[in-house]
């Protein structure tokens, strides 16, 4: 049976290492599949949750940590803790910086990146950047040239930044709560058919589901 194009939402942070190493397989299905992935962004947990980390057992960080890297050499991507953090924070006493300037602008880059029809391409090369190793990803011109390789025009997502930032955090805002709503809190959790999948190890299955309800290649 040919569905047509199937759809699914993939929630997503510029600050988890988890949706680094999902975020560019998610984009080879939707280029091989007959599938659209919208993009949407969340607020790490860091920020959604601040306490989140403080009630977590202490052997959590470093195993994630640990884990992550692991999984980048299996996987074959680079990857280096961020430089720098896209959200400013002690990682030694775990308290989370009033002011957020660096998770702010990428996450709103990431949402005005999905209106003009971009988001997942997008997410991938600027995630490229925060997790593989590029010291100072947020400035110069490399967050342009990300927008370049998916021919985004580089000064029209600055713009809406500027201008329509208010809109964009209420669609984050939305996101949060619309990934609540699937039944999740985590990321990366792609949606399909009101079913989350969460988790970069949830990929293969997703995929199932999805040929399961008729997805075709292109």
């Amino acid at each position: 049976m040919n569905a047509g194009t199937l759809h699914a939402d993939l929630f997503f942070s510029f600050r988890s290492p988890y949706s680094y190493l999902a975020i560019g397989r998610y984009r080879q299905l939707a280029e091989r599949f007959d599938l659209t992935i919208r993009l949407r962004t969340v607020m790490p947990l860091a920020l959604r949750d601040p306490q989140f980390f403080a009630r977590g057992n202490p052997l959590m960080m470093p195993y994630v940590l640990a884990d992550v890297q692991r999984l980048a050499q299996y996987l074959g991507l680079p990857y280096a803790f961020p430089r720098p953090d896209p959200v400013v924070q002690d990682l030694e006493t775990r308290a989370i910086a009033a002011d957020q300037p660096h998770i702010r602008r990428i996450s709103r880059l990431g949402e005005a990146a999905e209106r003009q029809g971009a988001g997942l391409a997008f997410a991938h090369e600027a995630a490229r950047l925060i997790w593989g190793g590029t010291q100072g990803w947020n400035e110069g011109d490399h967050l342009a040239q990300a927008a370049s390789r998916v021919g985004l025009d580089w000064q029209a997502l600055e713009a809406e930044v500027e201008t329509g930032a208010a809109g964009l955090d209420r669609q984050i805002e939305d996101n949060h709560g619309a990934l609540e709503a699937a039944g999740h809190w985590g990321v990366p959790t792609l949606v399909f058919d009101g079913e989350p999948f969460f988790g970069q190890d949830r990929i293969e299955l997703a995929l199932w589901r999805m040929k399961q309800a008729g997805l075709q290649e292109r």
